[in-house]
């Protein structure tokens, strides 16, 4: 089967992976919110405004390869000016 004809993987449209993408925020954000003792909210404000979540989206950092968890330790250490 040639190229042309082989279906495409669905899973990696960009409509897809911006579902991904808010689902792994939403789920860094419940951490924090549960870590932080915040409300929910406030934790998906405080981390959509950080550079952790920019990193996130950058392609080239590679942040997007690691585990929720680990990404939520990153913004924590963020958040307390501690170096990465």
């Amino acid at each position: 089967m040639n190229e042309q004809n082989q279906p495409t993987d669905p899973a990696k449209s960009p409509e897809i992976q911006d579902i991904i993408m808010s689902y792994r925020i939403g789920s860094i954000a419940a951490e924090l919110a549960h870590r932080l003792n915040i409300p929910p909210l406030r934790a998906f404000e405080l981390f959509y405004e950080s550079k952790t979540c920019a990193d996130l989206h950058d392609k080239k950092t590679g942040l997007y390869l690691y585990g929720d968890l680990y990404i939520a330790d990153e913004f924590i250490l963020e958040h307390r000016g501690m170096p990465a």
